[in-house]
């Protein structure tokens, strides 16, 4: 089966996901992928559940190699994390750049630090309840103030790690459902604006991501589409992955978000190959 399918951001049982990274290349060979991009939770500097846990880095980064070359005329497999940025909390993306032959990595925001106290609220995940506990505790219940930490860490990020690649942009919105803000408030689209911005200035690639719509999460992609299409009109690259947890995932919303791309008038998705970054037209 010959098809363009690609994705460069999987979560295997290093970090969160569930499966072996074996079982994800023996699934997207069956799905006939191009290409596999295997991204775990970075390890961070405070205790937690989801992240490469201490000491298991190297074991991490030399179990995707080994695919790699056992693989490697059946598949494109590439080396990745998935990296938090958070001030004091998290190693610099340097860090990970010297221990491993990262062929990219992948910068997102799940928790967001307060500016002055550094409390944490948790973004991702949970339930709306939790979300909303979380930025009422630590932000005073000033969502505009809370949202607005959230893409000031994103562009401090962007400037400071330099991530190949901007994961899930706009998930801050993922337990909103407009309940205490809107998309299109003037103060809402200034900051991804500004993001946008800087994401241009930097030549990020912009993930588009699925998850957030196959597992029930939220009704749009992450980011939303009139961001897309804006991204689009500035000349930011975009890549769409599933953020896949399980091999079954690999595929979550991926040819529907294919569709709806092209209905939106998105024109081109980038990809990753062995030898360099490039574009391929969806029409």
């Amino acid at each position: 089966m010959k098809t363009n399918r690609t994705n460069y951001h999987t979560h295997s049982y290093f970090c969160d996901g569930k499966e072996a990274p074996e079982a994800y290349v023996k699934e997207a060979l069956r799905l006939g992928f191009k290409a596999l991009g295997f991204s775990s939770h970075a390890p961070v500097l405070f205790d937690n559940k989801y992240s490469i846990q201490p000491g298991k880095l190297k074991d991490y980064c030399i179990a995707i190699e080994q695919l790699k070359e056992q693989y490697q005329d059946q598949i494109d497999i590439f080396l990745a994390l998935e990296a938090d940025y958070i001030p004091s909390k998290t190693h610099d993306f340097e860090f990970f750049r010297e221990q491993c032959p990262l062929d990219y990595l992948i910068g997102s925001i799940h928790l967001v630090a307060h500016p002055r106290s550094g409390e944490l609220w948790y973004i991702d995940g949970g339930e709306p309840g939790f979300w909303d506990q979380g930025f009422k505790e630590v932000f005073g219940s000033d969502i505009r103030a809370a949202v607005k930490a959230f893409f000031w860490q994103t562009n401090a990020m962007i400037e400071d790690g330099k991530p190949e690649i901007l994961g899930h942009f706009d998930k801050v919105k993922m337990h909103n459902k407009n309940r205490f803000f809107r998309q299109d408030e003037a103060w809402y689209q200034k900051l991804i604006n500004e993001s946008l911005t800087l994401i241009k200035e930097k030549n990020t690639l912009l993930e588009i991501n699925t998850r957030g719509l196959y597992k029930g999460r939220y009704d749009e992609l992450f980011p939303a589409i009139p961001v897309l299409q804006k991204a689009q009109e500035m000349g930011i690259p975009l890549m769409l992955n599933t953020d896949a947890h399980h091999p079954s995932e690999l595929l979550g919303y991926y040819s529907e978000s294919i569709e709806q791309l092209k209905i939106a008038g998105i024109k081109e998705l980038w990809h990753l190959s062995k030898t360099a970054w490039y574009s391929k037209s969806l029409s």
